[in-house]
């Protein structure tokens, strides 16, 4: 298999504050595809799509029913990088020592996906 290119989908019952907390998180653009689909384009390129779906239940994890994906996201200045995202509506899930020189944070999108940001 060859593969053209790749999109993340997240299920989300809000779509509107779903793809604006990621495009706003990554520095892209939110373009709405139609009334069901959003997607967040970063320097030219789809980064991340979103489905909706009505029903969606945001997983639990790490200590409850396991998530359907996650995202690591590897930064350089994890002090930086974790203001950001709680300023940006990131809810924090499981903290790490920020001065330890390698780790990860757990997170929460406004949707409950959960994502790390990841340093070392």
């Amino acid at each position: 298999m060859q593969l053209t290119g790749q999109t993340i989908v997240f299920d989300t019952a809000d779509l509107a504050s779903s793809s604006a907390f990621w495009a706003d998180l990554l520095d892209g653009t939110v373009t709405r595809q139609d009334e069901d689909w959003h997607e967040v384009t970063v320097e030219g390129r789809t980064t991340l799509a979103f489905q909706l779906a009505p029903d969606h239940v945001p997983p639990q994890w790490p200590d409850g029913q396991p998530q359907q994906i996650h995202l690591d996201l590897y930064v350089q200045d994890i002090t930086a990088a974790h203001a950001e995202a709680l300023a940006k509506g990131a809810r924090l899930l499981q903290d790490a020592d920020l001065s330890a020189p390698e780790g990860f944070v757990v997170y929460a999108d406004p949707a409950g996906h959960p994502f790390c940001l990841c340093w070392g």
